[in-house]
């Protein structure tokens, strides 16, 4: 499995955000979600940001575009409603035309979903070589008084180049959905359901002094919290279940880069060694879809993810949705 990253040119950091909130503590904030500093998209596009990454990913690994036969991105953000973003990369990137595009929306969950259909496609020979990438900027729309989610989003994207043997390499997947909880993590205005209006654009301050009007992104921070704490060990236990491993079978487990409270309140749940336990937050923040091919590169890179190794990887977040997998790396 073949990864390229890319972030927006723009730095954002605690000590900037404390210029803007008056009795703000930054090393509280970081102490509490575990992120110092974000990348915040400022004229950058998913778009842009998906053919970086993918740029990247060529670069460094050698590979041939030509041979990609299927490009899917997941995307929150896309450049328009209609046509799909993924059209618009597939013609930047210089792709064949007997090229398949798609592009599917979804956030926190959205890479173990997108592993999922990427390998769907390898195994029933529908593709050869699938080009999977994950490119999020959902600090477009929060807004700059919502203390509580400009302080964990950053944005960034992730590219993913897969063959039939990476297909193989990818173990069984539990996947899930709980859409009763849509609304705890949402944009309410701007689609057919609510178009933009006067009456979107109001501001309105909660009762932590975070304001948002409703085309900005919400998130209920305690539901998300609980859904979190109750759906991701029972989650990981199935899956090891699912591919006949235990716990100690798993070299390294990557979570969806949530915050640091969930994520080291999961990892004592759930019984994972520390040293096993990946968090990147600190300059990057949560990235959406993007968090764990990010981690996975840092890991790689580092020296700490190695050929034969295998690796739990788990998605929760928005839908309320939840995706698990096992990767033995090659």
């Amino acid at each position: 499995m073949k990864i390229g990253v890319a972030f927006p040119e723009t730095i954002l950091t605690n000590d900037d955000l404390a210029k803007e909130y008056p009795n703000w503590d930054p090393q509280k904030a970081f102490e509490s979600t575990g992120v110092w500093a974000r990348h915040i998209a400022k004229g950058e596009l998913v778009s842009d940001l998906a053919i970086a990454s993918a740029l990247k990913l060529f670069e460094e690994n050698g590979a041939d575009k030509s041979e990609i036969d299927f490009l899917l991105l997941c995307t929150q953000t896309p450049d328009y409603i209609e046509p799909a973003t993924s059209c618009i990369i597939h013609e930047k990137l210089g792709l064949k035309k007997n090229c398949g595009a798609l592009d599917f929306s979804l956030g926190c969950s959205g890479f173990v979903y997108g592993l999922s259909l990427a390998k769907g496609l390898l195994v029933s020979d529908t593709a050869t070589n699938v080009l999977f990438i994950a490119s999020d900027i959902s600090t477009k729309y929060v807004n700059r008084m919502d203390k509580a989610n400009r302080v964990v989003l950053g944005d960034g994207a992730a590219a993913v180049l897969l063959d039939a043997d990476d297909a193989r390499n990818i173990g069984a997947f539990s996947l899930g959905t709980d859409g009763s909880g849509w609304d705890c993590l949402c944009i309410p205005a701007g689609g057919a359901a609510m178009p933009y209006s006067e009456e979107t654009k109001i501001e309105a301050t909660d009762f932590q002094g975070n304001t948002r009007s409703k085309e900005n992104l919400f998130m209920d921070g305690t539901a998300v919290y609980f859904f979190a704490i109750d759906t991701v060990p029972p989650l990981v236990a199935e899956t090891l279940e699912k591919n006949e491993l235990q716990i100690d079978d798993i070299d390294l487990f990557v979570f969806h880069q949530a915050n640091k409270t969930i994520l080291n309140n999961l990892r004592e749940a759930i019984g994972i060694p520390e040293d096993k336990f990946y968090i990147n937050l600190t300059d990057k923040g949560n990235t959406s879809e993007a968090t764990i091919p990010i981690a996975l590169s840092e890991l790689e890179k580092s020296g700490r993810l190695r050929t034969g190794m295998r690796v739990l990887i788990a998605g929760f977040g928005v839908g309320l949705s939840w995706g698990c997998t096992i990767l033995k790396w090659k």
